[in-house]
């Protein structure tokens, strides 16, 4: 095993033993300290990093947001974000800093330019970032070493020596290897979005089905439901005359009207002329309302000229309809 640092190589008690051999040959003493152990030399350092760096991965692993860790504000510009990066990525690359966490650190690093460098994934960060990270804690409570794993946020798979090499253009030749964790809770969160997608999809069809139901029936009203069989006014598709034999009103019907109602005319009749005396009776209303008015505006202004012109309108629909009252049974 190799030295630990700030350690000595071996027990002296254990070298001493080791310095003979069965036969009590001091031979043996020189291989058999040098096979096992490793003599400290004054020259070999205590440890391969300093305070200031692993105060710097502590400080990284502390932090809350993105912004934080990459240590810019949410005003930063694109510039900001990418210069900030290579600082930090070369501060904290496990190939230059070997302080404990160095790693991690270099990950969080990563993880938050991937999505500070998007705009889309940026946007969406400063939109649901914090509530997403809160809703993780209270569902998961998954912390690692007291500090929050952001390998398991919405980035979890990017990986950050690849954003380095793409970077830096291949960086440090690295030994090390990063291994994307699978992410349970993404590819869980992931499903679960797709059955809510597909449960809002019925729903909303559910709540669409009466309104297709309205419009279907509607459609089908047009296709099954016949032309009218007369007109009280002439068209291109009423254009033949005929008149009732009761009060001889007229009306139009089509070129094959009696072949189709042959029996059934007088019922017909009958109602063409209730029609007709029903449209009569809503113009004569129009009529006497109009002439009322004019003779109140008359009297308001105090005009007998006016009020008298207004006394002598006709009510054409009025007189017609009073004729045939007495002439004929209305229904």
């Amino acid at each position: 095993p190799e030295s630990t640092p700030g350690e000595p190589s071996g027990p002296r008690s254990r070298s001493r033993s080791n310095s003979f051999g069965r036969n009590g040959d001091k031979s043996n003493l020189n291989s058999n300290s040098n096979a096992g152990y490793s003599q400290p030399t004054s020259s070999s350092p205590h440890r391969e990093y300093t305070s200031e760096q692993l105060s710097a991965v502590q400080q990284v692993k502390k932090c809350k947001d993105y912004y934080e860790i990459l240590g810019v504000n949410k005003e930063a510009t694109d510039s900001d974000v990418k210069r900030q990066y290579r600082k930090l990525a070369l501060q904290f690359h496990p190939d230059k800093n070997k302080a404990p966490g160095a790693a991690e650190a270099f990950k969080m690093i990563g993880t938050a330019f991937a999505v500070l460098s998007d705009a889309e994934k940026r946007k969406q960060y400063d939109l649901y970032g914090s509530e997403e990270q809160q809703r993780k804690r209270s569902q998961t409570q998954y912390y690692e070493n007291g500090y929050y794993d952001y390998n398991r946020g919405f980035d979890g798979d990017i990986n950050a020596d690849e954003i380095f090499n793409m970077f830096f253009g291949g960086g440090f030749p690295s030994g090390n290897v990063y291994v994307r964790r699978p992410n349970r809770y993404r590819e869980t969160h992931r499903h679960h979005n797709q059955n809510q997608e597909v449960a809002s999809g019925y729903n909303v069809l559910l709540q669409m089905m009466p309104v297709l139901v309205l419009l279907c029936l509607s459609l089908m009203s047009t296709f099954f439901v016949s032309d009218p069989t007369y007109s009280l006014s002439r068209t291109q598709k009423y254009e033949y005359e005929r008149k009732t034999s009761n009060l001889e009103v007229p009306y139009f019907v089509k070129e094959n009207f009696e072949r189709e109602n042959k029996g059934s005319i007088r019922r017909i009749e009958q109602q063409v002329e209730e029609d007709y005396v029903s449209n009569l009776r809503a113009s004569c209303f129009r009529e006497r309302n109009y002439k009322e008015s004019m003779i109140w505006r008359a009297r308001n202004f105090r005009d007998k000229d006016l009020e008298d012109r207004a006394k002598g309108l006709k009510t054409p629909s009025c007189d017609h309809l009073h004729k045939i009252s007495q002439q004929y049974v209305l229904w």
